[in-house]
């Protein structure tokens, strides 16, 4: 049974930085792709970035694109989420998610979800 454990959510100020991690574990970490989404208050959860099985294809949405990146360590089976510039929009409960596909595409849906992180950004 795959789990997946976040960290690092916390509260910030506009244009301060945080970098979350996810940790994975009881799966094939190196045969899947990883992704982060975020739901915010009364709002529908959404995508934000993915990274397929090897790193060198990366994924964002627009509203996070230049701002944030997504990377993977497939030696301790961690994904992170470096988020710059932040946004009090970017307020949200961030959760990462597990793909066993070697591939990303639009709408794809993830077998395994974390219990989430908190990140707060006031302005």
């Amino acid at each position: 049974q795959v789990q997946l454990v976040e960290s690092g959510g916390g509260m910030v100020q506009a244009g301060d930085s945080l970098r979350l991690s996810c940790a994975a574990s009881g799966g094939t970490f190196t045969s899947s792709t990883m992704a982060w989404f975020r739901q915010a208050p009364g709002k529908e959860r959404e995508f934000v970035a993915a990274v397929i099985w090897s790193g060198r294809s990366t994924y964002y949405a627009d509203s996070v694109k230049d701002r944030f990146t997504i990377s993977r360590d497939n030696v301790k089976y961690t994904v992170s989420l470096q988020m710059n510039s932040l946004k009090p929009e970017d307020t949200a409960v961030y959760y990462c998610a597990d793909k066993r596909s070697n591939y990303y595409y639009a709408n794809m849906l993830f077998d395994y979800w974390g219990q989430g992180t908190q990140v707060t950004v006031s302005s």
